[in-house]
């Protein structure tokens, strides 16, 4: 791993190795990508403080999100396509977790369903659902989920409409990838990913295809998407859909100090600040910039994650020093899997862990738990407050 020292080691191999549709999907936003760049250099805006003389010994990133012993407050976040970035990436991305001791979440358009990922790994992990009209699907979904051992469901709540990806659009998109003229010379140049993709039967979306209503192949997908997503969602149906899982409830999406009194009205566990990565609303502030509003609304009623930026264990450190409880990285760790597989996803885990536990240290601390204001330098007007 000497060669591997940041998580834009990862980027850079990752770039090289995997179709040019792929890695625009996981590295783009929406719109003009203001909100996608801002998620991560609103970060720079926050300074550490140094402290000298502080006994460093016996440093510990070890935490609890939703009661789970984690080796840091790091979880993998729900990724679709992540099958698309190597061979079967959801299951590799799993067992990276897995052994590195951290919660992996698997999104509903992965291409490795409930049941692959279940099948080849030990621990139980998570599982995140939209919030789609199809009762019948919903629940068996939610079933397939429960009868998988996934003990926490994460609830996206800001994708009742997609927001337009201008990359995504002009690539293509699909999965598997269409061949056409364009696609095949990009992937011509992509070997070792293609070899990968020949030895896997996984290249559809697992949870999908074949259970939901009038899906059975790839073709129908699209339509399926678009017809699929509830735009009359309210705060009754998040209630209900709640009610339909006995485990701890993710409500992730939360942008606003509202929404978050909202989300522990409605029994949430937890919520996620987050913008969906700057894939929905360009324009938006970035979850960084939201996180302190939101905890002084509801920072002692749930537990608060975030998610959309974190592109070190710097980033994690100042999160947590906001007041989050636990993080949500999906880019940096795509960057490893699409970069070294199983393996990658490790790397970039441990360069995380080494940046925060180093970080902590320098700021005079041992443990994630005593990390807070005291360990940052935050600009005026930072906080949101805008007109």
């Amino acid at each position: 791993m000497a060669d591997i020292t940041e998580i834009e080691d990862l980027k850079r191999i990752y770039k090289r190795r995997v179709p040019k549709m792929f890695y625009d999907y996981a590295e783009s936003g929406s719109w003009t990508e203001q909100t996608f760049r801002e998620n991560s250099s609103d970060f720079d805006l926050i300074r550490l403080r140094q402290r000298i003389a502080r006994d460093m010994t016996g440093r510990s990133t070890a935490s609890e999100m939703l009661g789970q012993h984690v080796s840091m407050p790091v979880a993998l976040a729900p990724v679709g396509l992540t099958g698309m970035q190597s061979a079967d990436g959801e299951i590799k991305a799993a067992r990276a977790a897995e052994r590195f001791g951290v919660p992996f979440c698997l999104s509903t358009m992965s291409i490795c369903s409930i049941e692959d990922v279940a099948e080849h790994t030990n621990k139980p992990f998570w599982f995140q659902v939209y919030t789609l009209k199809d009762d019948d699907f919903m629940k068996r979904l939610f079933a397939r989920a429960k009868a998988a051992g996934c003990t926490t469901l994460v609830i996206t709540v800001d994708l009742q409409i997609m927001g337009q990806r201008h990359k995504d659009i002009k690539n293509g998109l699909s999965a598997p990838p269409k061949l056409t003229p364009k696609s095949i010379a990009n992937m011509m140049t992509k070997v070792p990913w293609g070899l990968e993709m020949l030895g896997t039967k996984r290249r559809f979306f697992g949870n999908i295809v074949g259970h939901a209503k009038g899906v059975t192949d790839p073709s129908s997908l699209s339509s399926w998407t678009a017809e699929a997503f509830d735009h009359a969602l309210d705060w009754d149906r998040i209630r209900e859909l709640r009610s339909w899982w006995d485990g701890p409830v993710v409500l992730k999406g939360i942008l606003d100090a509202d929404d978050a009194r909202k989300a522990v009205e409605v029994g949430a566990d937890a919520i996620t600040v987050s913008n969906h990565g700057g894939r929905q609303l360009d324009g938006a502030l970035s979850s960084i910039r939201m996180l302190p509003q939101i905890m002084d609304a509801v920072g002692d009623k749930i537990e608060v994650h975030l998610d959309s930026g974190i592109r070190s264990g710097q980033d994690v450190l100042k999160a947590l020093a906001l007041g989050a409880k636990g993080t949500m990285i999906g880019r940096a760790f795509v960057y490893g899997l699409g970069a070294r597989g199983e393996q990658g996803v490790m790397e970039a885990l441990e360069v995380i862990r080494k940046e925060l536990d180093t970080t902590m240290g320098l700021c005079g601390e041992r443990s994630v738990h005593d990390l807070g204001r005291q360990n940052v330098l935050v600009p005026k007007g930072f906080q949101g407050e805008w007109e």
